[in-house]
């Protein structure tokens, strides 16, 4: 037999449906005055209504949520269906528009009518999700009657079994009272059906006291006139409803289970960031008394109810900055044992988030308990558990961000006699330090991290209390077998970059001289720490103290390597190299450019041109000064005046042969440092440089190395010269452009594309006035083009292009064979360059007018040649078609892609592979680009050219047919694509279907796993962005495939070398298996008698 509560539905709605339960007036604005219909009426209604019909079409959204209730085989859920359908069925029969305000009017006369607890939920589950969206005029209006009925249901409900429906309508009260204007709180009853609710947060039942603590919160944080204009500071309830959380705890005292104690706990946890500030206070005196209960549990909950209060960043209103630091001062008596891990864990979050808000009020007041919180912070340092020793370095990390760091420049520098707040500073700093004496070993790691985040945001303004620290470290360090090097050096390179190199050097001295009698250096570790760390330090210290130092040790190099002794040599030449390296870190944000620089720019021009193994770093030191260093035009100014000096040494080094010059990294390194040098030159200076360059490549003396290297520099210098200047220099380079020695032609076109890609004015107006000369230039030198050269003459012709008018549309035309033939290049580079340039010509199309679709056609015509050319021109034409498809589909008319498509139809019957590749690119390239209601005319001549492939170009293609036949079957189906090829392919199309089928199931497994409600949908198309990613996937495919055969070999491999066979005996002879030899008779192949 089933259960009553669809007996119970039915006769609900058969109650309703006979008018004997009336829908009530709601409000003046938003109600509907529902007569009753006569009997008749109401008959046909209840004889032609089927029971649900009022679920699977009720228009209302707010019970979408209801409707996916229909196939639950819970009983609550059946039930609730059952409420919905009745309900809608009243609303409609009475010619209701199934709003909000009538499912509650009906709703609320129901909850008054049912009586069973099953119906009473359901009824109540319906309300609550309603609620939400009726009103608040008609909630405030109707706010005695509600209440009453829902007071009702909680006092029969609130010893009942069942607690779903005193939840739900618990849920319904909260809704019904953040639904209240300000002026209801005043009134008695409704503070009297608010503690009503309250009541309900102490509850032994967990869901109903979970809802009820919910509604409260909801009502305190998120009552709608909480969120106005003249919104109060708190909720007028909320001094109450403290006071019965203080009433409670105080009630249940320190009974042994404490259970009514943790739920106020829990409650308060939410709540204490909305109480006004002397019910605050009350609430925490309570809280620190309820702890000296010594219960874990109670203790650990208070704890989480300080943090919330911290955490929430309350008002002043709320929490002053004087109850904040009194809890703080109180919380000291409730330090854990340091072998108390989770208590311990969290006070230390407890008095971390503390300090922090009392930060955000009052800051000298929270510098003032800081160095307390640090003291005994450190002592959690000596925890044997490891967790707490992180947390606690945590904890004083996020101090020192948070609460120190926003205000260290308003201090100046510190010292240790400093007044307060400065002293502060320097208890706090005492005591992190203390952290390296030998008790706190086992946290070693920890307490360097601490110390190099107070580097980090202190050692700016304190590196005068800090010497002491640095020295200590350092002498840590150099202890035997000491474990932490690494975290050392990442500290002292903290208080580099924040104090600079002289603060440490001071500090902790080098000891290196160049006067040792032993070879120990103990401080030589220092050199890699300032290399990596050292910025925005002054360049005049390296000059006096470092430059110096680097001579003297190169002199000990040299004394040594007379003498004989290589290793010595070897040591100090390595010492001299690491002070240099420390140049490229002066040279990152320095101090003093414009007094420092002129005093070492002549060593430095030394330095590259006589030492070749110093060159990379000072080329890199010179990079980093110009990007990194020259902040202001009076430092580019500065460094820029040394351009005469510095560049014809890099010009001359870049111009040697290699074995002077160095290796290709070396020259690489050089010619960068000239481009950037380049960028704060004076123009007239690089025009004069690039003067004598030409003549150089002009002199009869000048090896071909030379030319070469002249002519990288050239291609540097051209985009900053004058337009006279960038006329000579091509009148120089334009018999290079035909040049027979490839690299010569190669870069005279570098040279040109750099002229042309520049954006200064000068390049811009030189292009601007050639542009005549160069198209006739380019043209002339096509047939002499070699192949290195074509991926810049490429990208010359694209800037020229950009800038063509209609009149030059010759040009363009006569620029079309080279292009298209240029998309199969051996270069990547070139390729690419001949696709960019084959759409900058479109564009130019159809900048030349008139209209796109016109000038498109016009082009096209022109590409169309190349189809009736060689079997290569053939197929570079099909693939620039697939370019300029993808690209300007939008423009083309319908008349023309279906030619297109037609022609490229046709093209598959060539014998020649690549012709084929590419009409197959061009139909991939269609399929997914092209709306399926046009391809439904061709798909038949598309799938009829592709089943008339031979068996040689079948099987060749066999990956790339796959892959568009897969595309093929997602656009058309399975049936039509396998009517329309021949049967060899059936077998494909069914192989893939079964793939298909196989991800589409992974697919709504994933789904299912990830609670995914949602159908699954079709497969994705994929999509590249580009031309070059749909057409890739083909070839990765293949791959995967060969793989996956490969796999498919080796698994039958193993399977077979996992096989073994027994050799029986003879002549029906039984095998004994106890013969000592029958080890013997395990044979690795199969055998058979001869």
């Amino acid at each position: 037999e089933k259960s009553n509560l669809t007996v119970d539905a039915v006769k609900l709605h058969n109650e309703l449906q006979s008018g004997s339960l009336r829908l009530e007036q709601t409000s003046d604005s938003a109600q509907l005055r529902m007569e009753e219909d006569d009997a008749a009426e109401a008959a046909t209604e209840r004889s032609s209504g089927t029971f649900l019909s009022g679920l699977s079409d009720c228009t209302n959204v707010t019970f979408s949520k209801v409707q996916r209730f229909w196939e639950s085989n819970s009983a609550a859920h059946k039930e609730i269906c059952a409420v919905l359908a009745a309900v809608t069925e009243v609303i409609r029969s009475q010619g209701g528009k199934e709003s909000e305000t009538e499912y509650f009017a009906v709703l609320m006369t129901t909850l008054e009518a049912v009586e069973s607890p099953e119906s009473l939920a359901a009824v109540a589950y319906l309300l609550n999700l309603v609620l939400k969206r009726v009103p608040s005029p008609v909630l405030i209006k109707k706010f005695s009657d509600a209440s009453k009925a829902f007071m009702g249901v909680v006092s029969s409900q609130a010893c009942s079994s069942s607690t779903s429906a005193l939840r739900w309508v618990l849920s319904c009260l909260a809704m019904l009272l953040r639904k209240q204007d300000l002026a209801a709180w005043s009134y008695p009853v409704t503070l009297q059906v608010y503690h009503g609710l309250l009541s309900f947060c102490v509850h032994t039942k967990p869901k109903v006291r979970k809802a009820a603590q919910y509604g409260v919160c909801s009502v305190l944080r998120g009552s709608e006139f909480m969120f106005g204009d003249a919104a109060p500071e708190h909720h007028p309830a909320a001094p109450s409803t403290a006071k019965f959380c203080v009433q409670e705890i105080e009630k249940a005292g320190g009974t042994k289970e404490a259970t009514t104690t943790l739920h106020v706990l829990a409650l308060l946890r939410d709540l204490l960031p909305c109480f006004p500030a002397a019910v605050v206070k009350t609430c925490c005196e309570t809280l620190l008394r309820v702890m000296t209960l010594s219960h874990v549990l109670v203790t650990a909950c208070a704890m989480q109810a300080f943090h919330s209060l911290f955490s929430a960043q309350a008002s002043v209103a709320c929490l002053p900055a004087e109850l904040n630091a009194q809890i703080i001062t109180a919380l000291y008596d409730y330090v854990p044992s340091t072998s108390d891990l989770q208590p311990l864990m969290t006070w230390l979050s407890t008095m971390e988030r503390a300090h922090i808000n009392l930060g955000r009020l009052q800051k000298d007041l929270c510098w003032a308990h800081l160095p307390r919180l640090f003291s005994a912070t450190m002592n959690c340092f000596l925890s044997p558990h490891s967790q707490v020793v992180v947390a606690a370095a945590q904890t004083l990390e996020t101090l020192l961000n948070e609460c120190i760091a926003p205000h260290m420049e308003d201090l100046g520098t510190v010292s240790a006699s400093a007044p307060a707040p400065a002293a502060y500073l320097c208890k706090m700093f005492r005591s992190v330090e203390e952290g390296l004496t030998y008790r706190f070993h086992a946290a070693w790691d920890e307490v360097l991290r601490v110390l190099e985040i107070f580097f980090e945001t202190c050692g700016k303004q304190c590196h005068p209390i800090m010497r002491k620290c640095l020295q200590s470290l350092c002498d840590l360090r150099l202890s035997p077998h000491f474990p932490y090097t690494a975290e050392v050096d990442q500290a002292v390179g903290a208080a580099v970059s924040t104090m600079g190199p002289e603060v440490l050097l001071e500090a902790v001295p080098l000891e290196i001289d160049g006067k040792e009698e032993t070879l120990d250096f103990p401080r030589s570790w220092l050199l890699p720490v300032l290399r990596d760390y050292v910025q925005g330090a002054r360049l005049g210290f390296f000059t006096s103290y470092f430059l110096p130092l680097a001579a003297t040790l190169k002199s000990r190099a040299l004394e040594f390597t007379q003498a004989g002794k290589s290793v010595e040599a070897k040591i100090y030449d390595t010492l001299q190299w690491q002070v240099w390296t420390l140049l490229p870190g002066f040279c990152t944000h320095p101090t003093d450019v414009l007094g420092a620089f002129k005093g070492l720019a002549r060593t430095l021009g030394m330095a590259i041109s006589e030492r070749p193994d110093l060159r990379p770093t000072v080329c890199q030191a010179l990079r980093t000064l110009i990007h990194k260093g020259c902040e202001t035009d009076a430092e580019r100014a500065e460094v820029g005046r040394f351009a005469k000096n510095f560049l014809p040494i890099l010009f001359n080094v870049y111009s040697q042969p290699e074995e002077d010059g160095g290796n290709s990294a070396q020259r690489r390194s050089v010619l960068d440092t000239v481009r950037a040098y380049l960028t704060i030159t004076d123009p007239q200076m690089v025009c004069g440089f690039l003067q004598k360059a030409s003549m150089k490549l002009t002199s009869p003396e000048s090896s071909e190395f030379a030319r070469l290297s002249i002519l990288d520099l050239v291609v540097a210098m051209a985009p900053y010269a004058d337009e006279q200047s960038l006329g000579s220099l091509y009148r120089t380079i334009q018999p290079s452009l035909q040049s027979k020695e490839r690299s010569m032609q190669k870069k005279a076109y570098r040279v040109l594309e750099e002229v042309c890609a520049a954006p200064h004015a000068p390049c811009q107006a030189f292009i601007r006035s050639h542009l005549q000369d160069l198209q006739s230039v380019l043209l002339d030198s096509l047939k002499s083009a070699a192949s290195p050269a074509k991926r810049p003459r490429l990208k010359c012709l694209l800037h020229i292009v950009k800038q063509l008018s209609a009149e030059h549309e010759p040009f363009v035309t006569a620029l079309v064979p080279e292009v298209i033939l240029c998309t199969k290049e051996v270069s990547v580079g070139a390729r690419k360059n001949a696709f960019m340039l084959l759409v900058e010509m479109g564009h130019a199309f159809i900048r030349f007018g008139p209209a796109p679709q016109e000038a498109l056609q016009r082009f096209l015509l022109l590409v169309y040649a190349g189809l009736t050319g060689s079997v290569t021109m053939i197929s570079c034409t099909v693939l620039a078609l697939t370019r300029l498809f993808f690209e300007f589909k939008d423009h083309l008319e319908l008349s023309v892609v279906e030619q297109l498509l037609q022609n490229i139809c046709l093209l598959l019957a060539s014998r020649t592979r690549d012709v084929v590749k590419a009409a197959l690119g061009f139909l991939k390239v269609t399929l997914l680009l092209v709306d399926t209601k046009l391809l439904a005319k061709h798909i038949q001549t598309m799938l009829e050219a592709v089943g008339n492939l031979s068996d040689d170009m079948r099987r060749h293609f066999r990956m790339k047919l796959r892959n568009l036949f897969i595309k093929f079957i997602r656009k058309f189906g399975f049936e039509l694509v396998k009517g329309l090829l021949p049967a060899e392919y059936h077998k494909v199309l069914v192989n893939i279907r079964k793939a298909e089928a196989r991800s589409r199931k992974q697919r709504a497994l994933r789904q299912a796993a990830v609670d995914t409600d949602e159908e699954e949908a079709p497969p994705a198309q994929p999509r590249g962005d580009s031309m070059e990613e749909i057409l890739a996937d083909s070839e990765d495919e293949e791959e995967e495939e060969e793989e996956r055969q490969r796999s498919k070999e080796w698994r039958k491999q193993a399977r077979q070398k996992g096989q073994a066979w027994l050799k029986e005996g003879e002549e029906d002879e039984p095998l004994n298996f106890l013969d000592p030899n029958v080890s013997q008779r395990v044979l690795g192949e199969e055998w058979s008698f001869r």
